[in-house]
């Protein structure tokens, strides 16, 4: 079964690694369905119905971002708020469309691993930080697996810093 690997990046075009990941992605059709929100909503109003009737098609979705300003970015948060309707999502009557199918984040973050966490700058850990999105997808009855983040891209976005990432990224999709 193919993988949907929802990306939500709102400047590919000058992205490293999430562009790298998404050309890697689209070479190979057959294992994974590329889809681009930015790409598809540029003016961001979402067709709920239709990204809905995607979702229902894959038992595996990933959602890739940037991670910036300790979140992800707003047309993801609008896609949660929209799509995830009750009475298809969730809700007594709702069949729970998105039940039993493995979720996961696959996020890239401009600082490195080291600065998140308790006695670090950033307080906490990413898997801390990214709770509301487990907590979601948990409502849901969806299977939320952990994230796959790559870090540093900031301080080091060499094209061999950013290769070292893409196997990486696809061991994470192929053991989702």
């Amino acid at each position: 079964m193919k993988t949907l690997v929802i990306i939500i990046h709102p400047d590919m075009e000058n992205s490293v690694v999430n562009r790298r990941w998404m050309e890697e992605l689209n070479k190979f059709p057959e294992r994974y369905t590329v889809h681009r929100l930015y790409e598809v909503y540029p003016d961001e109003k979402i067709d709920v119905a239709a990204e809905q009737k995607l979702v229902e098609q894959y038992d595996k979705i990933v959602f890739q971002f940037p991670y910036y300003w300790f979140n992800c970015p707003p047309l993801f948060k609008k896609w949660l708020d929209e799509v995830l309707t009750h009475g298809w999502a969730y809700g007594s009557k709702s069949g729970y469309k998105v039940s039993g199918k493995k979720i996961a984040l696959a996020i890239s973050l401009g600082v490195d691993e080291h600065e998140y966490g308790p006695t670090e700058v950033y307080k906490y850990t990413l898997e801390e930080l990214t709770r509301p999105f487990e907590l979601t997808f948990e409502y849901i009855k969806a299977d939320y697996k952990p994230l796959f983040a790559y870090y540093g891209i900031e301080y080091n976005s060499s094209a061999e810093w950013i290769e070292k990432s893409v196997p990486l990224y696809l061991d994470f999709l192929n053991a989702l």
